[in-house]
This record gives C-alpha cells, sequence and structure tokens, in this order.
C-alpha cells in the first residue's frame, strides 16, 4: 500500500510538473540575423514622465538598434490623446548633439531621419479604436515595415496600449491570404509592458503564432507588481526589489549623471514613481555581448523569460512562471548587494543595473565631451573571436575546457580590466537539459569550465539517467576602471555531451 502511493505521487508530480506528451512543445528558434535589431516603439507619451526618460535613454543607442518607427499611441492612462510633438521635442534635442555623438561611434541618424520616422497611432483608446476604415499613419507604418525586404525580424516595444499594432493586423487579416498574414506575423517580436490597453489580450488570442513577450495583466496597473519589468527600478514603489541595490535609480543619481548633460540631458524629467517603467523592453537589444534579444530565455539586460501556456491564455507565450519541479523558472538565483541570495523575476533584470545605468551615464557624457575626455567600453575576445556575437564551443562532460579572452581590449589608453567569468544556470533552458558546470580562475583572463553532468538535479530524484546532450551558458563580463566603470560581456555556449 505505502508502495502504491508513493508510485501515485511521484506520477503526479510528473504530471505537475509538464513532463507528459500533452504539453505543447516550446519554440527553439534561435534569431540568427546579422545586423542591428529593427525596432518599432509604439508609446503613450506624454501620459507620465516614465515614457519621455524611456525615449531619452532609446536615442542613445540610436547607432545600434535601427529605430524604424516612433509611434505615439493611447493607453489605460490616457485614453484620448496622443501626444507625438513630445518625441519630436527630443528628436530636436538629439540632433543638437549627434555631430559630438559621432566623434564616439559611427551610425547615428541624424534628427531630420528620425523627424520622418514619428507616427499618430490610433487616436483613441483601446479595440474601439480599431476597424475596417481606422487605419491610422502609426499602423500604416507597421505594415510597411514589415512588407520591407529585411531578412531581420521586427521588434515592436509596447509602452503603452496595442490597439495600432491591432489594427495593422487587423488590415493585413482584410486584405491578404492566409499564407501572407502568416508570413507577415512571423517577422514580428513583440515585448509588451504588461497590458495598457484591451487590445494585447485580442491580439494573442486572435494570432496564435504570434511571438509575444509580456506578463497578461488587467489594463489598470494591478498586476504590475508581479511583473519582470519592474526589475528596472521598482525597488521603493513597488518593494519587490529584494537584493537590489537603488542608488543608480534615484532622482539625485540621474540628476548628477544624465540631467546635467547637456540639452537631451535637461529634457530627462523626474519620475513620479519608478523609472524608466518602458525600457526593458529595448535594454536587451543593444549590443552588448549579451544577445538576450536572439531568444527570451537567454536572460540580459531585458530580462529573462520562459514559455509556456499562462492562466487565461488560449495557447502559449514567452512570460514569466513555470513549474518548480524543475528548478527552473522564469526566475534568477542571484547575490544581491547585502551578500545573500535572492530569487526573483525583477532580479533578472536589476542583477545588470550597475552595468546598464553607468552605460547610459556614458553614453550622455558622449553628447558633450570628446572622445579623449569620455569614457568607451571594453571589446571582448575570446578564444580568439573578436565582436559580440556568441560564441558556441563543444565540451565533454569531465574533460576542462580553456576560455581564454586575454586579447580583450579597451578603447581608452590605460585601462585596467576586471574579468568575471560566470555560469548563467537558468539560461537556454527552451528545450534542453541545462548541464551542470564547474568553472576556475573565474577572475582572470583565462577560466577553466568542466562539466560535471549533462543534467543538474530536479527536486526529487527521479529514476533514469541524464540525455546525452546539454547546454550551458557562460558569461564573461570585462568591467574596465573608467568614469564611470563601464562593462561589455561575451556569451558562451557550451554544447555539453557525454
Amino acid at each position: 500500500m505505502m508502495r502504491t502511493k508513493l508510485s501515485f505521487a511521484i506520477l503526479a508530480l510528473f504530471t505537475a510538473a509538464g513532463v507528459s506528451g500533452a504539453a505543447p512543445l516550446p519554440p527553439e528558434t534561435v534569431d540568427q540575423f546579422t545586423g542591428h535589431p529593427r525596432l518599432i516603439v509604439i508609446s503613450d507619451i506624454g501620459n507620465e514622465p516614465d515614457d519621455q526618460m524611456s525615449l531619452t535613454r532609446l536615442l542613445m543607442y540610436a547607432n545600434q538598434i535601427d529605430i524604424e518607427a516612433l509611434i505615439a499611441s493611447t493607453s489605460t492612462w490616457q485614453k484620448t490623446i496622443i501626444h507625438p510633438e513630445t518625441m519630436r521635442a527630443l528628436i530636436d534635442a538629439y540632433a543638437k548633439v549627434q555631430p559630438n555623438l559621432l566623434l564616439h561611434a559611427p551610425g547615428w541618424p541624424t534628427g531630420e531621419q528620425l523627424q520622418q520616422r514619428v507616427f499618430s497611432g490610433q487616436s483613441a483608446y483601446g479595440m474601439a479604436a480599431t476597424g475596417a476604415n481606422a487605419t491610422s499613419e502609426g499602423a500604416q507604418a507597421i505594415i510597411q515595415a514589415v512588407d520591407r525586404n529585411d531578412p531581420r525580424p521586427l521588434w515592436i516595444a509596447c509602452w503603452g496600449g496595442v490597439n495600432t499594432l491591432a489594427q495593422a493586423l487587423l488590415r493585413v487579416r482584410a486584405t491578404r491570404s492566409a499564407v501572407a498574414v502568416e508570413k507577415f506575423v512571423k517577422k514580428l517580436r513583440v515585448y509588451s509592458i504588461s497590458d495598457q490597453d484591451d487590445a494585447g489580450p485580442w491580439i494573442r488570442r486572435e494570432f496564435s503564432d504570434l511571438f509575444y513577450i509580456v506578463q497578461p495583466s488587467t489594463p489598470t496597473g494591478g498586476e504590475y507588481y508581479y511583473a519582470t519589468w519592474t526589475g528596472i527600478s521598482g525597488d521603493a514603489y513597488y518593494r519587490n526589489g529584494a537584493g537590489a541595490d537603488p542608488e543608480t535609480v534615484t532622482n539625485e543619481w540621474l540628476e548628477t549623471n544624465i540631467r546635467s548633460k547637456g540639452p537631451l540631458g535637461k529634457l530627462y524629467p523626474k519620475f513620479l514613481f519608478i523609472m524608466e517603467g518602458d525600457t526593458p523592453s529595448f535594454l536587451g537589444l543593444i549590443d552588448n555581448g549579451l544577445n538576450g534579444f536572439r531568444r527570451p530565455d537567454w536572460g540580459g539586460w531585458g530580462g529573462r523569460y520562459v514559455y509556456r501556456q499562462p492562466y487565461g491564455e488560449m495557447h502559449s507565450i514567452w512570460t514569466q512562471g513555470g513549474d518548480l519541479f524543475s528548478r527552473v523558472t522564469s526566475q534568477d538565483t542571484v547575490t544581491g548587494v547585502d551578500g545573500k541570495t535572492y530569487v526573483s523575476d525583477q532580479a533578472t533584470i536589476w542583477r545588470w543595473r550597475d552595468a546598464f545605468q553607468n552605460d547610459f551615464a556614458a553614453r550622455m557624457s558622449w553628447t558633450i565631451n570628446d572622445f579623449a575626455h569620455a569614457n568607451h567600453a571594453p571589446q571582448v575576445q575570446v578564444n580568439g573571436q573578436s565582436g559580440t556575437a556568441p560564441v558556441d564551443l563543444t565540451i565533454e562532460v569531465g574533460k576542462p575546457l580553456l576560455l581564454d579572452a586575454s586579447g580583450t581590449t579597451d578603447p581608452d589608453d590605460g585601462q585596467k580590466l576586471h574579468f568575471e567569468w560566470f555560469h548563467y544556470a537558468e539560461a537556454g533552458s527552451t528545450g534542453a537539459s541545462l548541464a551542470a558546470i564547474s568553472v576556475a580562475n573565474s577572475t582572470t583572463a583565462k577560466a577553466t569550465v568542466t562539466a560535471t553532468a549533462t543534467c543538474r538535479p530536479v527536486w526529487l530524484p527521479m529514476p533514469g539517467s541524464c540525455p546525452a546532450t546539454g547546454i550551458a551558458h557562460i558569461i564573461l563580463a570585462v568591467t574596465d576602471n573608467g568614469s564611470p566603470k563601464l562593462t561589455s560581456y561575451r556569451r558562451i555556449i557550451l554544447q555539453v555531451h557525454q
């Protein structure tokens, strides 16, 4: 009788863990395009300061991200008006500093080019503002961008309501074949800062194949506390950032490092609730070597997500949660500023906070200083491979592998570099067995990694052996000693074999 009860309990655990044959297979595609990520922003700018803050930061990365449209929209917080003029004012300020930015890096678009990419979206709230004759210039801009002959996916960063995206999809579905609609949808990558109107749930219900990152919510903000994106700076307001260091996300720090830096910095407002709640939607697109945009479960400055079906959704999306049996969910386990261990969704963002804030501060300095009087990030080389793309290597269990970053350089003369190699234990779990890895000499230019198994323990030991292959993500962080200190990364993806 005891054996029967134990067997039933084990079976129940396996079923709860989602290992039954009925579970949907998650997508395993990695976006392998070359060149800059393409981006369209849909923003309820003018509602409160955070959108204006986020757009200021985005403009500081306009040489790394191809901004194809900036669409002023409504939201539950701003239902009857849109403010494209606020976008234009920020671009005017950017145009004043663009010549100085070119002293530090190539590829900055002109202010005139960016002005041509500002559009008005749906001017009223939610799905009630969509329909057969309601295609706004913003919706048309989305359609034209997707139709452009470009093999790269198109990211849609949703800082407010998404009825402009819904209108674009409605228009395409009404005027094209099913095959053409499928092709259109497959080019989109949506990252929504929760649901800020009723269009998001409608889109996910009607277009089940659409790549969509979101923590589903009511439009009221009542669930924002749970959302990964609050890890950007929600420590004080949402009280969900235990372990995070709040120093660089205060109005005082921003006054010194952002607002005091030239004509664009002057337009960076003080926040009321949190700093830049919308920024995580594009933070992962920055070319820093983490490459988190290639698949949401890799993790990076924009957070980490898993592919599952949340309650109330019709199908799986990239979101938060996951069953704890495997010990891998959307949460990261990290060491907090107090030296203690914390596990949370917000930690997938705040773990990188010092690095992305310092990077922003340095770029704001680029707007007013020449190259010699500003700091620039290290240029990382691993095992002879330069650049920022992931390094793919194969390793056998029990056989050490040398990772050599001694070829890493810094653009600024005389700077000392600090190396840190670490196993990003939760990264890359989709459709793979996560391997067990140890890292030796983790604070030197040359580290040694050893795979100890192709899988890691689950909550309860179960019969059976590890699969023949596993995967592990090693992150190298290289930080200089400039002011502010800047960090560059390389992601090493290990294919582990027995």
